[in-house]
């Protein structure tokens, strides 16, 4: 199978090449992208022979064009190149690991050139799903999920004749960071005290979002889009093992749910390869180790991040698209510690308050939305 690879160089990407690296025989690379990490980027380009490398800094790709001379690799630059690394003709699978709004128009690119997606981007959901799954229904193309969390809701349902089946979607958490605290606990957090998770190796600005449980009311609403269910039909568990990934309670009140160690290896992996399976080394669930699966409702006084989320779920439109905006703009000014932790998701609140939310919205409208969002954060909180 050929696969390219939009955000090699993040933590998605640089563990689906984990997966070709474990099965050589089974998976090209077709095409990588990155923004600016030139180094990493050039020694993927001379490992995996992509015959497109794709770099959305226009000058970083100046300077990796000069160190791939050599190779015959064609080296683009400029956001637009993403898009066409999402289209290249000889990849089968497009695997969407960019962070953020970057993600929605190479998603679309992808589907309308007949690839399978691979999508490890919640914000192209979250802010457009309506034209996301508009696009998905004409072009007859199936989105599979990369999220942990996602891939396993996908696995559970396999063999399910229709929605109308689906009681509940149950979707883990693992709590974060800050499992147990309360609001008065995190007035005086700092980035350094937020970039752990106790599970799960991820990138900063998900490790952080899945402290504030932004990141779960995220995967909401990316549920929503991509399994066709309402909100209240989505229910989110405290699960701190992590072991038991997410599941789905059916009409006749059977439970299907998918185990496995942390490894987001798992998801990438069934996404290339579904609807079959490959062997991964390595990291095997012992369920003999485990004395207690333990599963709590989510503090939603501390972290009522999944309150907001819920409405903008539920509100649908470009309100969505201001929750993940606004999120960005305050971690952002987070991590530049401009902002105080708790003022992340005051931020996102305020916000959505000022936005007058747009039905069915367009491209330009979602744009629009964002921009606001962030104009607005930066305005209302930026010391």
């Amino acid at each position: 199978m050929n696969i390219s690879i939009l955000g090699s160089t993040g933590s998605i990407g640089t563990q689906t090449l984990d997966c070709v690296r474990d099965h050589p025989d089974c998976f090209k690379v077709s095409a990588i992208t990155g923004n600016k990490n030139v180094k990493l980027l050039e020694e993927q380009a001379r490992e995996f022979m992509p015959e497109l490398v794709c770099v959305a800094d226009e000058t970083a790709a100046g300077e990796l064009k000069i160190k791939l001379k050599d190779t015959g690799i064609r080296v683009l630059g400029g956001k637009d190149s993403i898009v066409e690394a999402a289209m290249h003709p000889l990849a089968e699978t497009t695997v969407v690991s960019v962070v953020g709004m970057a993600g929605i128009e190479p998603t679309i690119a992808a589907i309308k050139s007949n690839k399978r997606v691979a999508l490890a981007n919640k914000e192209t959901l979250v802010a457009a799903g309506n034209i996301i799954k508009d696009c998905e229904n004409e072009y007859g193309k199936c989105i599979i999920p990369v999220d942990s969390e996602h891939s396993a809701i996908f696995q559970s349902m396999q063999g399910m004749a229709g929605k109308r089946e689906i009681k509940k979607i149950l979707l883990t958490a693992s709590g974060g960071t800050f499992y147990g605290k309360k609001r008065s606990d995190l007035i005086d957090i700092k980035p350094s005290d937020a970039l752990h998770n106790p599970n799960w190796d991820m990138g900063a600005k998900v490790t952080i979002d899945s402290s504030t449980l932004v990141n779960k009311g995220l995967e909401m609403i990316e549920a929503k889009w991509l399994f066709d269910v309402p909100m209240d039909k989505i229910e989110v568990l405290v699960h701190r093992q992590s072991v038991l990934h997410s599941a789905v309670q059916f009409t006749d009140n059977a439970v299907i749910a998918q185990l496995g160690s942390p490894d987001m290896r798992v998801p990438i992996q069934y996404a290339l390869t579904y609807p079959n399976r490959m062997s991964i080394p390595g990291n095997e669930l012992d369920l003999f180790e485990y004395a207690s699966l333990t599963f709590e409702k989510p503090d939603i006084e501390t972290f009522y991040a999944l309150n907001l989320a819920r409405k903008a779920g539920e509100e649908a439109g470009t309100l969505a698209t201001v929750f993940n905006a606004a999120d960005e703009a305050a971690v952002e000014l987070f991590m530049k510690e401009k902002i105080s932790y708790l003022e992340i998701t005051e931020a996102i609140e305020y916000a959505m308050s000022e936005h007058k939310n747009v039905d069915n919205p367009t491209l330009a409208d979602i744009y629009s939305a964002d921009k606001e969002a962030r104009e607005c954060v930066y305005s209302k909180f930026s010391k």
